[in-house]
């Protein structure tokens, strides 16, 4: 792997960052309905899919431009860093996934109001008594003609209420070893026998949700790959999830904030773990971005990264954990006063993100998956009894 950019890619750097401080204006969350901050975001998706930044490493007969991986992840990584929308779920996972695993059909079909930004997608993964063990899943789908039915239940789905669609696993065969029973389906959420309930997490937020099937019909069309082989189509979904830029950058601009305020509020320099924590935080974000780079760099040369990814996830998100911890505990008893306080540091954010990252190491696959994944695939290292 090359650690230098290309001249091309440091111009297109520059230029995103220039369109991102000049035109993207963050909603306060906590100030604004939900519809309004929905709706100001997906406009601004828009804007970034005219522009083809959404989906650039995507061929170009599905709406990409046929950039390369490195490309795409520098808009990403920038979009993160500003905290701009990226497209969601929609590019970063179920696009990737259908360009290796979907048919012609379903490509053509599902690519483009992508790569528009025309849709929304969420994930219908982990269940009551499957999340770490996902392959456990029980909701079912069963063969009604030229449909399938799906009854169940499934449990954290982020932003199941704004999504349009949902990618979703179900069971087909309960018979069968329970990772070669599962099918890959997308679902439109509109569907009826779908309905959702929020969950209230840890910051007090409702992302997550509980979504409920009961008969709903789903076209066999919609089947992505093979029956019953739709594991090996959900762990390519894994990877592209688990590769994701956003923590080095999320990361990087929690810093550059911390900063500021330090040189606002004289008195934290006083910290005796100050610069032992600025030092520390400022190698760690860099190498968590160079781990996300190379599975860019991976993707470019065709491969579909599975250990990289993993060890992207697990040092990407315990950094930025590491880093939430050590910015509160500077601020001292400022640190934990939420947003809406007058007198919290930040407008509340650095009390937000160390709550809200709690979660980082569980979502996705737990940590300790990923580090199965590493010594197992990665290292070539047995399996356990």
């Amino acid at each position: 792997m090359d650690f230098r950019f290309s001249p091309e890619e440091e111009r297109f750097r520059a230029e995103v960052r220039a369109f991102l401080e000049r035109e993207w204006t963050p909603y306060a969350e906590e100030a604004e309905a939900e519809r309004e901050w929905l709706v100001h975001n997906q406009a601004f998706a828009r804007r970034l899919a005219e522009k083809g930044w959404l989906t650039m490493a995507w061929p170009k007969e599905y709406g990409g431009l046929g950039a390369s991986y490195i490309l795409q992840t520098i808009f990403r990584e920038e979009s993160a860093y500003f905290r701009a929308p990226d497209g969601g779920q929609g590019p970063r996972m179920v696009g990737p996934m259908l360009i290796v695993h979907g048919t012609e059909e379903q490509k053509r079909r599902f690519l483009p109001p992508i790569a528009r930004a025309e849709v929304f997608w969420c994930q219908g993964f982990s269940e009551p008594g499957a999340g770490s063990d996902l392959a456990s899943l029980q909701l079912r789908a069963v063969r009604d003609g030229d449909d399938y039915l799906l009854n169940g239940q499934k449990i954290w789905t982020s932003n199941a209420h704004k999504a349009n669609w949902i990618h979703v696993l179900a069971r087909t065969d309960p018979d069968a070893p329970k990772h070669r029973g599962i099918s890959y389906f997308l679902v439109d959420m509109k569907t009826p026998g779908i309905s959702i309930r929020p969950i209230i997490n840890i910051a007090g937020g409702a992302g997550f949700y509980e979504t409920f099937f009961e008969n709903v019909r789903v076209p066999r069309e919609n089947l992505v790959g093979e029956e019953n082989r739709g594991w090996y189509v959900a762990t390519t979904t894994l990877d592209f999830e688990r590769s994701a830029i956003n923590y080095p950058a999320e990361a990087r601009r929690m810093l550059d904030d911390l900063m500021a305020l330090i040189r606002e509020e004289p008195v934290l320099k006083r910290r005796p773990t100050l610069r032992p924590g600025l030092a520390e935080a400022a190698i760690a974000i860099e190498v968590a971005r160079w781990l996300a780079y190379r599975v860019a760099w991976l993707q470019g040369q065709g491969r579909v990264p599975n250990a990289e990814a993993s060890m992207a996830k697990v040092f990407g998100t315990e950094m930025q954990q590491r880093m939430a911890n050590f910015a509160i505990n500077l601020l001292g008893l400022y640190g934990p006063l939420r947003r809406g306080s007058r007198w919290a540091r930040l407008r509340g954010y650095l009390e937000f993100k160390y709550l809200w990252q709690v979660a980082f190491s569980i979502f996705a696959g737990t940590n300790e998956i990923q580090r199965t994944i590493i010594a197992t695939r990665g290292l070539g290292l047995p399996r356990g009894a």
